[in-house]
């Protein structure tokens, strides 16, 4: 299974050895302010999701690895929209890692992946509109706001990008 490598980070599958770091993330309410926060139950439940998910479709949640410390900080990737057929992408980062540029890094190179590997027409993000700093990485992708609209039961901003508008940056990826 493939994972990528950027500048600063590890992308790579997640595995069930990844639970504790992944609760450690979604049990978090701060970290998840604009998520919902997970029990250990609703963790395990999205961590055999997400490993389902790239055995299916070829994409999914990666674990995010600070390679300087190579820790888990994260998890990035690629998943379903929900009840549609629409490709989207995810984050979310331990708050140690926040305004550093880490989400965008790995988003960038989700969108690498998704767009040269995978080979999908468009990618969409969407994000509570008082979630600054998410939508902020959604726009620094060029991704290009569509609506306001709802899902998951919340009030969300969606943008799309579709492959021919994309501009892929110049940062190092490595797929092995």
């Amino acid at each position: 299974m493939p994972e990528i490598e950027t500048l600063r980070l590890r992308l790579r599958h997640l595995t069930l050895a990844d639970f504790d770091d992944l609760f450690r993330l979604y049990s978090d309410a701060e970290i998840m302010k604009y998520l919902v926060p997970r029990t250990a139950e609703q963790t395990q439940t999205s961590l055999y999701r997400h490993i389902k998910q790239w055995e299916e479709n070829n994409f999914g949640m990666w674990a995010v690895i600070h390679k300087e410390t190579a820790k888990m900080i994260g998890r990035c990737g690629l998943g379903f929209l929900a009840d549609t057929p629409e490709v989207e992408l995810g984050y979310v980062f331990d708050k140690s890692f926040w305004n550093l540029g880490i989400a965008t890094e790995a988003a960038q190179a989700t969108l690498k992946y998704g767009f040269w590997e995978v080979k999908l027409d468009q990618i969409v993000a969407i994000a509570h509109p008082e979630n600054i700093a998410s939508v902020r990485v959604i726009q620094k992708l060029g991704m290009n706001y569509q609506k306001h609209t709802s899902y998951y039961g919340h009030d969300v901003v969606y943008y799309t990008l579709p492959h021919d508008q994309w501009q892929p940056d110049d940062s190092l990826y490595v797929l092995s």
